[in-house]
This record gives C-alpha cells, structure tokens and sequence, in this order.
C-alpha cells in the first residue's frame, strides 16, 4: 500500500468503534516483535517477558495532556535524549500522531508499518480497532527508531486505553473532569477510576491538583499499587513557558516533575519549556485571530481565563463547532463570558453538532447575544470581519481552521477519532 491506501484502509477501521481493553494491543505488539522490519523486542507488555527498549513516560488526564507530553518532548530532546512521542487526535495530518525528536512519521514508514499490521491482522477476530493499530504503529515506529524516551498520551481514560499495554517509567495524571462520559462513566470518581487505571506497582507518579473527589481515587490507587505519589500543587515559575496561559505553568510543572526523574538539567527545562511548540492551544495565529481546541466544560473554562488574561474585558467573536459526543450547553455557558456574538459555520466533521442546533442553545442561554450561521469556514472568517476572533469547540475543528488560514485546506485528512 502507498500513504494514501494505507490511511484509507486505517480509516476504515473506525467502523469497529471504541473497544475498551489490552488484549489485542498486547497481542499485536508482540506479533510486531518478530515481523518484518521490526528493530528487536517490543516494549515491557503484561503476560510478557520485561524487555524494555526506553523508557516511557505515560499521560492521562482530562484536559492538558497533549500540553505536558510536548512539553516533556521538548526538554528531553534539549536534554539530548532521542524522544518518541504519540499523542491524538491529530490537527491536519495522521503523520502528527507520531514524532520522533520532533520530526513527525514519514508518509513511507506510515505505509510500511501499515502493511505490515494489516497482513498481521487480517484473519483476526476480534479485529483491532483505529485506536489499537496507530498505538502498535507508533510504538514499533518508536522501537525502529532507536528512541530513548517515548512520551504516550492515552487517547481515552487509561485503564482499558491501548497505551495502556505497555508499562512505563513514571506515569502523569493531568486535572480530572468531566467529558467521554459515555464510555467513562458519569461521575468524577468513575471517571478517575479510568485515568488512575495507569497507575502500575511501583512507578512513580505525578499528579495535578485535582477535586477531593477525584484526589481520592488517584490517592487509593497509587496505594493499592505502592506507587510512590507526588502531587504537583503549585505552578513552575523556574523559567518562561512557550505555551500562553496561567494553567500552561502548572502543567510546565507536572513536565519538569516527570522529567526529574531522568535526572534531566535545570537547563534543558529551562530552554526545553521556552521552547515548546503545541497548535491549537491558545495559538494567537494573527493579530486578530486565536485558535483554541478546548472541547469541554473544563477546557472552555480555562479558555476564558487564558482570554480574559491576554485581553482582559474585552469581548470575542467567537467563531465555534463541536463535536456531538460533548457538553455543549455547559461549554457554551463559559464561553458567553467573553463572547460578544457567535458564528457558527457548517464544518467537515461527520460528528460535528448542526449549527442551527447549537444556535437554538445560544439563544437559550442568552438570549440578546448576537448568533450568525456561515455555510465554511472561509465564510465565517469573512462574517467576522476585522475583529477580534476567537476559533473554539473541537481539536478537529481548530485543524480545519489552521488546514485554511495555512492555505492547505485539501491537506487535510479528517478523522472521526
């Protein structure tokens, strides 16, 4: 298979949804250890031998996991250590998902690993899902590679999630709230239930502040497990952080926490967290235009004190889409916060919530407060005019929009997962 072929076959794996569970990705990682290609033994897997390659720092949370992995990213790699590191959704390109020292997976190496998984699995009942196949692709990528350190963000929850199946050196609780509760229940405690479920016998962990209802979950866990427990309570102030916002310097320090335990430089953090690059994450594209992918209540709430940080009490027009699965009302109840008037364009997601449905919730909300429909995107940022334009709701949404405003809107390779 070519990239393209390769992307479509993967694609259409989604139609076998979300299935929680290790088996299959424990399975698959130790049929990648002898195929083809393969550089040696795969990672530490539970029911197999401990061969460890490098070594793994682990991420779950609600919201700001991607921000502590490519922080944690960037100062291993000024540290000098060749880094992995796997992180979803992607924003315009599947090749995002997967970087080593920064650099992400070549279109060759995406079909070749691809082929390969597809001959190894083509007979196999139950068949492996999108989620299972990218995580087995990035870890032999990452084990072909040579890397040193790879940085694993869970894609959902943590106890079942695929990257789950392998065991790392130091595990990274993000701030726990509400969202997936579908799959992941709906409660705080149930949903910490899932995200503690990284927490293994005997590796250390780092953890955010959290609600007494979720710190006593992660707590229980970390003591069923032995697993020395550090709560990061307080934001880094060692240095600048790249990245804008308040909350950006507690998770700096949940970053220079994990990395600690490599024995990593205060200079490495120091250039490491100056440095770091994250789309999509309160990204001032313009002087006029900010992009933000939070996409629930928690990730809405921080948005709007990251705003009111940046450009205090003055208002946005908030260009906004979101995905069907999401808290949409209680997003759009912060939000109205800074909003001085919505447009809602028509986007490329299959999953995204119709405009004029969450218009109708607009108005419920508040009901003075200007809402304009715009047929794309292009004709939304046109609606704004020169204004000061806030583009929210979705990751998948903010990837459209930075696919445009790059002039590479048919590079765009929409993923429902």
């Amino acid at each position: 298979m070519n990239y393209s072929e390769a992307l479509a076959w993967l694609y259409a794996t989604q139609k076998f949804g979300i299935k929680f569970g290790l088996e299959n990705t424990q399975r698959l990682l130790r049929a990648l250890a002898s195929s083809p290609g393969s550089a040696g033994a795969p990672p530490a897997v539970f029911g197999a031998p401990p061969k460890i390659y490098a070594r793994i720092i682990h991420v779950a949370g609600t919201n700001g996991k991607g921000s502590v992995c490519a922080m944690i990213d960037s100062i291993c790699r000024v540290a000098g250590y060749r880094t992995g590191l796997f992180t979803s959704p992607h924003l315009i390109s599947f090749r995002e998902r997967i970087r080593v020292n920064g650099g992400m997976i070549s279109e060759e190496d995406v079909a070749r690993g691809l082929s390969v998984i597809r001959e190894l699995i083509q007979d196999w009942d139950p068949h492996p899902t999108f989620f299972e196949i990218t995580t087995a692709l990035a870890l032999r990528h990452f084990q072909n590679a040579a890397c040193e350190i790879i940085v694993l963000e869970t894609g959902m929850g943590g106890r079942l999630d695929a990257t789950n199946a392998v065991t790392a050196d130091v595990s990274v609780i993000t701030p726990i709230d509400f969202d997936h509760q579908k799959w992941l229940g709906n409660s705080l405690a149930e949903i910490a239930a899932e995200k503690a479920g990284i927490i293994k016998p005997d590796v250390p962990v780092i953890c955010a502040r959290q609600k007494p209802e979720t710190a006593c979950v992660v707590q229980t866990r970390a003591k069923e497990c032995n697993a020395p427990l550090e709560i990061s309570t307080q934001p880094w102030t060692g240095s600048a952080v790249a990245l804008r916002g308040a909350h950006q310097k507690f998770n700096a320090a949940l970053a220079v926490a994990a990395v600690r335990h490599f024995g990593v430089s205060e200079e490495a953090i120091t250039c490491g967290l100056q440095s770091v690059q994250w789309s999509a994450r309160f990204q001032i594209w313009n002087e006029r235009i900010v992009v933000d992918g939070a996409h629930n209540p928690g990730g809405a709430r921080t948005l709007v004190q990251t705003w009111r940080e940046e450009f205090g009490h003055e208002r946005a027009v908030i260009i906004f889409a979101v995905l069907r699965d999401k808290d949409l009302s209680e997003m759009l109840r912060e939000l109205t916060g800074i909003a001085s008037r919505f447009i809602l364009p028509s986007v490329r997601s299959v999953r995204a919530v119709p405009p004029l449905e969450i218009a109708a919730v607009i108005s419920s909300i508040s009901p003075s407060l200007p809402c304009s429909i715009a047929a794309s995107v292009p004709e939304a940022l046109s609606l704004a005019q020169k204004q000061h334009v806030l583009i929210t709701g979705s990751l998948h949404f903010a990837g459209e929009v930075l696919a445009h405003l790059r002039g590479e809107s048919e590079a765009l390779e929409e993923c429902a997962q």
